[in-house]
């Protein structure tokens, strides 16, 4: 049985774009030539494996908090 809130479920959907736009990012610079640039595809990366992390394990941690 799944158990989810809305907060659980907003988490999850969150981490899941940040893990699409760190998975576009690679295959941005792998390209050799990044629609946004090398500097921003770059800072997008950066920025969005760590928020895949944080917000799934946000998203586990509220849902396990609400069994």
């Amino acid at each position: 049985m799944m158990a989810g809130t809305p907060k659980s479920s907003l988490f999850l959907a969150l981490s899941c774009i940040a893990a699409i736009a760190a998975v576009g990012s690679v295959f941005e610079l792998s390209s050799g030539e990044a629609q946004l640039g090398t500097v921003v595809t770059g800072i997008i990366l950066a920025l969005s494996v760590p928020l895949t992390g944080l917000f799934f394990y946000a998203a586990v941690r509220d849902a396990r908090a609400n069994l």
